[in-house]
């Protein structure tokens, strides 16, 4: 088992990269924060099928957090993210410091309107996605990949990153890959830890009452009233309900009933302290 070289600056990176381009190799990018699961690992197996080389990047992003949130107390594992990473055979991890990525005098992030204001995730960290497009086009910027991917589990990112990438005309394609659940149907997150017991027990809760209200809709019924049916089996299960919406999957836009176009189901609750995001297909 090999183990990926490590660099940790951009001028590190931009020499590996620049290497292996002069080789005529392709290169993926896996941007993670670390605290890496089985869901980060297939990410890396989609790419090495696609790619000649592969990257994954490891930066707790402090620019996508807001100031009442878990920036100090998110997990930092990156002994074990890199023992995962040389079983799964990545080529390389980036691994830079946030001085690195953000110097004295920074003062530059992207704007952004559709996706990113669709009234989900921007409702409640309405400055999120502003952190999460700025470092993305920096690490596209830096390590110049021919694609790089994002678990759809965070379908509104994916769907930001998308529009950014065709709208700053960046030359990466962005791929997206199914949501990686646990055996009970729990989406796999670095934030899981943060469950108790009886919380893990219950959070299951939450794609099972989605996908209950999916089916139902696809049967027939009303979308709203599919919806209120699941959001009242969530709220008895103990979460407290940001949102569980019915979205056009390209757009985000809002959808009152099925008109032949894909539509997205999205919700996040929190549990406890742990809040929970998950998505699924109304098409499945």
């Amino acid at each position: 088992m090999s183990q990926p070289a490590v660099v940790h600056t951009i001028a590190d990176l931009r020499r590996l990269t620049a290497a292996w381009r002069s080789a005529g190799e392709t290169i993926g990018l896996v941007p993670t924060m670390g605290a890496l699961h089985a869901g980060h690992v297939s990410l890396t197996q989609i790419m090495r099928q696609k790619t000649r080389r592969t990257v994954v990047s490891i930066f707790v992003n402090p620019t996508q957090f807001a100031p009442n949130e878990d920036f100090s107390k998110y997990p930092r594992t990156f002994e074990a993210d890199l023992a995962r990473l040389a079983a799964a055979g990545v080529d390389a991890v980036f691994n830079p410091s946030p001085a690195d990525m953000y110097p004295d005098g920074f003062s530059t992030t992207i704007s952004l309107s559709g996706p990113a204001t669709a009234g989900l995730e921007d409702r409640f960290r309405p400055t999120h996605f502003a952190g999460v497009a700025t470092i993305v086009a920096k690490l596209f910027i830096q390590a110049a990949p021919d694609a790089a991917i994002f678990g759809e589990k965070d379908f509104q990112q994916l769907a930001v990153i998308r529009r950014m990438a065709r709208d700053l005309d960046l030359p990466v394609e962005v791929l997206g890959a199914p949501t990686m659940r646990e055996a009970d149907g729990l989406a796999m997150s670095s934030r899981n830890v943060y469950l108790s017991d009886a919380e893990r027990r219950s959070a299951p809760i939450l794609n099972r009452a989605m996908r209950e209200a999916a089916a139902k809709i696809r049967s027939g019924a009303a979308i709203e009233q599919a919806l209120h049916a699941a959001r009242t089996a969530i709220a008895a299960a103990g979460f407290e309900i940001d949102y569980l919406e019915v979205r056009d999957a390209a757009s985000l836009a809002p959808v009152e009933k099925p008109d032949g176009r894909a539509l997205r189901m999205l919700a996040a609750a929190r549990l406890g302290k742990t809040r929970l995001i998950d998505n699924i297909s109304l098409d499945d």
